[in-house]
């Protein structure tokens, strides 16, 4: 996308319910509980600061900016790099994002990894989150020779372990009144009981539409977090406002996580591997940035890069947008939904958004989330958090709310989905009653062909305008007016 943004400079920050008591949700209008105000004054510069920042900044390895191109070697050569300047170390874990973070280039890094320290490194742990486990094909294809006796599975539901609680009042604080709950600073097990001392946290960062960007300590909290905490974080996100978040490196999300990270998570020996990739003018992709460090300021060097190399503003808003969702990565609406999250900003009103998912089989990647879509669909924000309110299996469940919350147009655009036609695929009537609408996908393919569309704009035979998008996990885009940074 370099290139393709307008020509003035854009800045990411540098720092960068039967409701009620019972949910922790604030009793409240819904405009108020959907659209708090929100005042950067009411936290101290004193507290951002140290919850944001170490004492000390410890970057091992920096590279990267919009003309940098980096090869399989260049980051063999940098990680190296870093791990020479760490030292010696006995014991190492490594954690990866899963197989829909195939672009990443984390699968090389971690193989690297493997090269590097041998028998010591000796526990890889996919950063599922509420994602499937990774198959043995999966393994193979992004991790390459990495032996796989060493990749353990997250169960995001029972393997996970409290190290500590955020207070209900800085979450409040930070979410300028959004929620008023305590959030618990949840990880993996064996972070804490595996006896490391290193904790290679890998990954890209990206625009996201829970956090404002993509991995650092996210990895961690969300990638290997339980189920209260991957909840409480997610209806965060929403309940504050998905599109006042999504590309900002500094978000109340972020704050909290920062917060657990200062607070409760300092003793353990983490280190981040942070890459920055997106699509080039060509329309291939292309690795703009290496960042490692221990430390805040290697995801904020990151974040900034990423808002150059992975934010597309289009000078107009978007009357068709048509995404593909690549079968190999794309097998649900909790994955697919991207294309909803990373373009409604640049969706004009009555626009459409045409998705293109070949491999679509389930909503919810994990079976409860799965049942909570199929029971109480994309409705938009109201019907959801009414819903929320009423039912108790929702409320207990605030990440499956956000998420249909974060994958409903609010009846500002059109979304169609388009699954394959195979006896697995999802079928018409399961994806009207989850509230979108469907589409054949031959149909569909054979007027809008992705092999034969570029990314960006395109004009049809018959004069149609429409905007393809390749691979909607990998950017972020908006219309002028609807962006403030």
């Amino acid at each position: 996308m370099v290139g393709k943004r307008k020509s003035e400079k854009i800045e990411a920050p540098s720092n960068s319910p039967d409701g009620g008591e019972k949910s922790g949700i604030k009793s409240q209008t819904l405009y108020e509980f959907l659209a708090p105000g929100f005042s950067r004054g009411t936290v101290t510069k004193q507290k951002n600061r140290a919850l944001a920042l170490k004492t000390e900044i410890m970057i091992y390895y920096e590279n990267g900016s919009t003309e940098t191109i980096l090869k399989a070697n260049d980051l063999k050569k940098g990680l190296f790099e870093a791990l020479e300047k760490m030292g010696e170390k006995k014991k190492v874990l490594a954690v990866p994002p899963d197989y829909t973070r195939l672009p990443s280039r984390a699968g090389e890094l971690t193989e690297f990894a493997w090269n590097y320290y041998g028998d010591k490194l000796t526990d890889i742990l996919p950063a599922l989150g509420t994602h499937s486990p990774m198959t043995k094909v999966q393994i193979s294809h992004m991790f390459g020779d990495t032996p796989k006796n060493l990749f353990r599975v997250h169960d995001w539901r029972n393997d996970v372990i409290t190290l500590g609680t955020v207070p209900s009042e800085y979450v409040k604080e930070v979410s300028g009144g959004a929620v008023d709950y305590s959030w618990p600073v949840q990880v993996n097990k064996l972070l804490e009981e595996g006896g490391f001392d290193l904790i290679l946290s890998i990954g890209q960062v990206v625009p996201h539409e829970v956090a404002g960007m993509a991995n650092y300590n996210k990895n961690i909290f969300v990638g290997t977090g339980g189920s209260e905490g991957i909840n409480k974080s997610h209806f965060i996100g929403a309940a504050y406002g998905m599109e006042k978040m999504m590309g900002r490196a500094d978000t109340p999300v972020r704050k909290i996580f920062n917060y657990a990270s200062e607070h409760f998570a300092s003793h353990l020996p983490i280190v981040y591997v942070q890459t920055v990739v997106g699509l080039n003018e060509k329309g291939k992709l292309q690795t703009y940035g290496l960042f490692i460090g221990d430390d805040y300021s290697v995801f904020d060097k990151a974040a900034k890069l990423s808002l150059e190399a992975n934010f597309e503003m289009v000078e107009k808003p978007l009357k068709k947008v048509i995404t593909w969702l690549d079968p190999s990565e794309f097998k649900s609406t909790w994955l697919g939904n991207k294309s909803i999250y990373r373009t409604r900003m640049a969706l004009a009103d009555d626009g459409e958004l045409i998705v293109l998912a070949p491999a679509l089989v389930e909503f919810g990647e994990d079976k409860e989330i799965d049942r909570l879509i199929r029971k109480y669909g994309y409705f938009g924000t109201p019907h959801t958090m009414k819903m929320v309110e009423e039912n108790e299996d929702l409320r207990a469940n605030l990440g499956a709310a956000a998420h249909l919350i974060h994958g409903s147009s609010e009846g500002r655009f059109s979304i169609t989905y388009c699954p394959g036609n195979r006896p697995e695929n999802l079928t018409r009537k399961e994806i009207e009653n989850a509230g979108y609408k469907y589409a054949d996908i031959e149909e569909m393919t054979e007027k809008y062909n992705p092999e034969k569309l570029k990314d960006g704009f395109n004009t049809m035979p018959d004069g149609e305008e429409i905007f393809y998008i390749s691979n909607p996990a990998i950017g972020l885009w908006a219309y002028k007016d609807r962006f403030e940074y």
